[in-house]
């Protein structure tokens, strides 16, 4: 097991952390930082594996520009909906354009499965030109507000 760089004040465990992002079926929020210094925050597909989250965007998503002008990024991965709870933390990205076959279709797999094959079929007509994204959490938390909530 990877140890994850997990603060102190975190609500969950790391294998309670690990649990919850490998069970979300949720798009992480991604924070990258734009050329005027202010974040953009975008929703990706993700999934977890071996310490990192991994997603993808396509060659020509700002995201991919702003990641390789600047790979310090921060994450969140959390409902809208009550009880309030989910995982968050700052990570470095690495853009990898050959991991881009493998992560995609993992991607589309684990969230659209068999419901919408013309998305499906449409995203791996482009993979030529995704990237596949590897964020390395620099610190990672979560927070859970259901004891509070309920």
């Amino acid at each position: 097991m990877i140890n994850l760089p997990l603060c102190s004040s975190s609500a969950w465990t790391q294998a309670e952390i690990e649990s919850y992002l490998e069970a979300s079926k949720i798009p992480m929020r991604l924070a990258c930082i734009e050329d005027s210094g202010f974040p953009l925050v975008c929703s990706l597909w993700y999934f977890y594996q071996d310490g990192c989250i991994w997603g993808a965007t396509h060659e020509t998503a700002k995201v991919s520009k702003l990641l390789t002008q600047n790979p310090k990024c921060a994450f969140e991965i959390a409902p809208n909906e009550m009880p309030y709870r989910g995982v968050r933390g700052q990570g470095v990205a690495k853009l990898l354009r050959e991991e881009a076959a493998d992560v995609l279709p993992k991607l589309i797999d684990r969230f659209l499965g068999d419901s919408n094959q013309s998305l499906a079929t449409w995203l791996l007509s482009r993979i030529d030109h995704e990237f596949a994204i590897q964020i390395e959490p620099q610190w990672i938390t979560s927070w859970d507000f259901a004891q509070r909530m309920s």
